[in-house]
């Protein structure tokens, strides 16, 4: 009577390395199988399968769907009726199997003409919910709403079933008494979205403000907003104004787009507005909040006060620029001096220069100092790409940082003109035993530096990398919290996600490159010379450092095998 469809399952490689099995019944006469045999044949096809239990549900649900057609008696609907009064009995697979009957019938309905069994299913589906609120037969709230959707079970067909049922002692008058109270005890369970689902399939209307109060109380969003949007007009106003006033920006603005009610919140629209645009702004990501002003002068106006604000002057003008703003500078005039005090500054640093790298003189100049210091600080900046889905940009700079120098690399124009010298001396850098090389999750700017220089061998090796978010893990904020942890002032971030192809660099760009570099070396001064931090840790920086060399590189090989000594001996004069 049934059949067993075997899978055979194939490795990258091409091979089979196992065979998964769904053991199905073909059904081909449903005229004499019960609801009771049916069931229990089902189980034992999940049982015997081999697929895992997703893929187990799905090749059922397609084969009972199929087996519809096989003339159950009396009919489909009822048949499967007649299942659901016998599922409870099966334990463990009563909700998976009910499910998935319920989901298979929805689709027979929509693809079928209508079944002549279907006026009599409504009934017998209506008295199985009143069996079901009634305790005699075991089905839960989420089965109950598949039941009275799918078979539309109405408010007209429970009061036929009520009426006609000599054995029904029920203490309510009609149909209308008996769901109410049923889905007040739903509310009363916290099942907010069932009740709202019932409320809405029964068309009964609940009064007042407080349900609404329950489900935004409880976070029950979903359940607030399709009752919200039932109730109609009134009730959603009501419901942006909860959100506001909750400061639940994003709520409410998704209220007033998706049901077309700007008009009556324009101060909420474009509070939203600006508080998205601010967000971006605080991440750097100017680009991207410019574009949501959607050239809204108000809200571009907005977007250069936050610039002004952020000390990022190129910004201003630009933006003032492109959409002739400048009169609006005359009337504001933010604390911008104020705010970027907050920040560190890179005379704050005693750095006695920055040097911009983008020729072969220059580049083993810089390599030559490097080589004589022990600790180093490194960054790379590229020039953000918001297209998704696209390849990210090429690392555009690198930034190595010395106690008293910074020196910035052209990659890009290093790479063009001199790329064997560019790995020699990078190589001589990052993969020195000797020099402790300092960064903030850089081992993620290696993989980029890799993926945008793959011709290049030094961006796939390191010895002697301290992370130094690795040391300091519940610090947050990124590297501006850290130095404000350590140091006491944070970082300005706001020309992080600046264009960094553009060539040349303006001097805060360069200021901002060089900072990020430079702090580095002092955050590690910092916990070098303090056993313990303000907080009383004891950070163990040496244990976080890392290297990344690869074994089948011969020549490299044995240099690492000599440097182990070497390095131990530089962590020891380290401290």
């Amino acid at each position: 009577m049934g059949l067993e469809e075997r899978v055979d399952m194939h490795n990258k490689q091409g091979k089979v390395n196992q065979t998964s099995t769904i053991c199905k019944h073909a059904f081909s006469d449903l005229k004499h199988i019960t609801p009771l045999v049916f069931i229990y044949l089902l189980k034992e096809c999940y049982f015997h399968g081999t697929f895992k239990a997703t893929k187990k549900f799905r090749v059922l649900q397609e084969q009972v769907h199929l087996v519809l057609r096989n003339d159950p008696q009396p009919g489909p609907a009822t048949f499967f009726i007649q299942c659901l009064y016998v599922l409870p009995i099966f334990d463990l697979y009563s909700e998976g199997f009910s499910h998935l009957i319920i989901s298979a019938l929805r689709r027979f309905l929509k693809l079928e003409t209508c079944s002549g069994d279907s006026m009599e299913a409504k009934d017998l589906a209506a008295q199985l919910f009143l069996d079901i609120v009634g305790g005699s037969v075991n089905h839960d709230e989420r089965i109950v709403e598949k039941i009275l959707e799918v078979y539309d079970v109405q408010l007209a067909n429970i009061d036929k079933v009520m009426r006609l049922n000599a054995k029904n002692n029920c203490r309510f008058d009609n149909a209308k008494e008996f769901v109410e109270q049923y889905i007040f005890g739903l509310i009363e369970s916290q099942s907010y979205m069932a009740a709202v689902t019932l409320l809405e399939h029964f068309s009964i209307c609940q009064t007042g403000q407080s349900f609404l109060h329950r489900m935004i109380e409880s976070r029950q969003l979903k359940a607030a907003d399709k009752w919200a949007t039932f109730m109609g007009k009134p009730m959603l106003c009501i419901l942006v104004q909860e959100y506001f006033g909750r400061n639940m920006l994003k709520n409410a603005y998704d209220i007033i787009q998706k049901n077309n009610l700007r008009h009556e919140f324009p101060d909420v629209y474009h509070k939203y507005k600006e508080s998205t645009i601010k967000k971006l702004a605080e991440k750097g990501c100017w680009e991207v909040a410019e574009a949501r002003t959607n050239s809204n002068r108000q809200l571009l106006e907005y977007l250069v006060y936050l610039a002004m604000e952020a000390g990022y002057s190129e910004k201003v003008d630009e933006l003032c620029d492109r959409y002739s703003l400048e009169g609006f500078l005359n009337g504001k005039v933010p604390e911008a001096s104020l705010l970027e005090n907050r920040y560190l500054h890179l005379n704050e640093l005693i750095v006695e220069g920055v040097v911009w790298v983008d020729e072969v003189d220059a580049l083993r100049n810089a390599t030559s100092h490097f080589e004589g210091c022990k600790v180093v600080g490194l960054d790379c900046e590229w020039k953000p790409n918001y297209v998704k889905g696209s390849k990210p940009s090429k690392v555009s700079i690198m930034q190595i940082a010395s106690e008293k120098m910074v020196f910035i690399l052209d990659l890009i124009k290093l790479f063009n003109d001199v790329p064997d010298v560019l790995d020699d001396c990078v190589t001589r850098i990052l993969q020195s035993p000797r020099i402790l090389k300092l960064g903030y999750n850089f081992q993620c700017d290696m993989k980029q530096l890799a993926h945008s220089y793959g011709e290049l061998e030094c961006f796939k090796h390191y010895e002697m990398l301290l992370d130094v978010q690795n040391v300091f893990k519940e610090a947050r904020g990124g590297l501006s919290g850290l130095a404000k942890k350590i140091l006491g002032v944070g970082l300005n971030k706001t020309r992080r996600n600046s264009n960094w192809e553009q060539r040349p660099l303006t001097p805060n760009q360069l200021e901002y490159a060089a900072i990020d570099a430079a702090v580095l070396v002092h955050i590690f001064r910092h916990v070098r010379n303090h056993s313990q931090t303000a907080e009383g840790e004891n950070p163990e920086w040496k244990s976080c450092i890392v290297s990344h060399m690869d074994n089948k590189k011969t020549k490299k090989g044995s240099r690492k095998e000599s440097s182990e000594a070497e390095t131990k001996e530089e962590q020891q004069q380290l401290t």
